[in-house]
């Protein structure tokens, strides 16, 4: 038994219609697509935590300097 009473052999046969209808061509765009998408997404979460990052040390270096007595 498979994934939910899914043999192999099903979901074999299930990916041959796949590909006969999508083509492989197709497929390997959405699967590009799909692909740049994530990577877009990622990127975009790293950049936010650096941000974050810098913003919050900026934060924190201001609240010490203003700690400090006034010369």
């Amino acid at each position: 038994m498979g994934l939910g009473g899914i043999s192999i052999w099903q979901l074999l046969i299930i990916l041959a219609i796949i590909v006969m209808v999508f083509g492989t061509s197709r497929l390997r765009n959405i699967g590009s697509d799909l692909g740049s998408a994530i990577k877009g997404f990622r990127n975009s979460m790293s950049k936010d935590e650096g941000e974050n990052d810098t913003t919050s040390t900026t934060a924190a270096k201001e609240e010490s300097d203003s700690d400090k007595p006034a010369t």
